[in-house]
């Protein structure tokens, strides 16, 4: 899409109430799993328009919500690595963005906080003593974390190859 028209066909080309319905349901699914209505609505539409990248007033603007709500979602979904936000060319609003591989950077991002977690329940097996009941517990929690670490950088790496015979990225 060339520059300046970022979102400005769109319109022409959907029925606006299909869009919007097709927002409203995915992002309740999006909820169902756990994340806060407002991030998910934000994120639903970021993900149904084409240009994948809108600023706070269009997003108000297409959710109805005010500008301290988008704002607090786009905090919420930036610190989950979800969205980007980025400086509009020749402006000073900024524009955020969800990227074709969002679920493998939120994944992929995931690392630091196993490793945290990976650290203080290796903490706990020691405070608490391995022969315990909670310290089996832990131990098992620990093991657990260790062996989703493995596999989901083994996952990640297959999932680049795919994607890339998939789309050539």
């Amino acid at each position: 899409m060339p520059k300046g028209s970022r979102g400005s066909d769109e319109a022409a080309a959907r029925d606006e109430e299909v869009v919007s319905r097709f927002v409203e349901q995915f992002a309740a699914q999006l909820v169902e799993a756990g994340m806060p209505r407002m991030p998910a609505r934000i994120f639903a539409a970021l993900l149904a328009s084409d240009s994948g990248a809108l600023t706070s007033a269009e997003l108000g603007e297409r959710l109805q919500v005010s500008p301290a709500a988008v704002s607090g979602a786009v905090r919420y979904l930036t610190q989950q690595h979800m969205v980007s936000r980025e400086r509009e060319p020749g402006s000073r609003r900024d524009l955020f963005r969800v990227h074709s591989n969002q679920w493998y950077e939120a994944l992929a991002n995931r690392d630091g906080i196993l490793k945290r977690w990976e650290s203080a329940l290796n903490d706990g097996v020691a405070s608490l003593g391995a022969d315990t009941p909670a310290g089996r517990r832990m131990a098992e929690t620990l093991a657990f974390f260790e062996f989703v670490q493995l596999e989901l950088d083994a996952m990640l790496e297959r999932w680049r190859v795919h994607r890339e015979s998939l789309f050539g990225e």
